[in-house]
């Protein structure tokens, strides 16, 4: 299995807050609270990335699986893990999300910063399948670069500062080139409920967002 993200896994962190601050990392638990998730629940995370999601998720009681097609950033959060909190376990697969097969298995899907490496087409394929690995009223939980709204100035920073990101992926890791996808609307068009949407600034510019659907039950 080739490994895209080889060269610019092990800078990942650093990228990330380099462009956001804290901003991605708050994102990504934004929906990783008490309330949304029990002891003994099952959460899937597609797309390890730096992984703390994974981990807030353990530490809230959850009986947690990271699915990751790159064996770098697997290795990355295997060593994050083992620093930062050797107590807890995570269970990680090396593998395509695609052909993770556990179907309605999982009581919070979460997809940070994950969809975005696919063309649409493929991101609305890999959206159904992930919903489909959630049990009847599980919560799907993705968290990304937010959808451009607000004036002329505010739509036009937003969209450079997302393909700023985007071509930076594309050159380094060759992810799809695209748009900004606009999530609750493929939530929406799949069957789920929006719940709740945050919002995450930088420069007083909202940039993130974390959103959380849930399947019908």
């Amino acid at each position: 299995m080739q490994d895209k993200y080889k060269y610019i896994g092990p800078v990942y962190d650093f990228l990330s807050n380099l462009y956001s601050g804290k901003s991605i990392q708050s994102c990504k638990n934004a929906m990783l609270e008490q309330d949304k998730l029990k002891p003994g629940d099952r959460v899937l995370v597609a797309g390890v990335g730096h992984g703390r999601d994974a981990i807030r998720a353990a530490e809230l009681g959850a009986d947690v699986t990271v699915v990751d097609l790159s064996e770098t950033m697997l290795k990355k959060f295997s060593e994050l893990l083992a620093r930062e909190a050797p107590h807890l376990e995570v269970r990680t697969i090396h593998n395509d999300i695609m052909k993770i097969e556990e179907y309605e298995q999982y009581d919070m899907v979460v997809a940070n910063f994950f969809l975005n490496v696919f063309d649409e087409n493929n991101m609305e394929k890999v959206l159904e399948h992930l919903v489909q690995l959630g049990k009847p009223g599980a919560k799907v939980v993705v968290g990304d670069f937010i959808y451009p709204t607000g004036n002329i100035l505010a739509r036009a920073f937003k969209k450079a500062y997302w393909y700023v990101a985007v071509f930076t992926f594309w050159l380094f890791a060759n992810n799809a080139f695209h748009k900004v996808y606009n999530y609750p609307e493929h939530l929406e068009k799949l069957g789920l409920e929006v719940r709740e949407t945050r919002e995450f600034s930088l420069l007083n510019i909202n940039c993130y967002w974390s959103i959380l659907a849930e399947k019908r039950g």
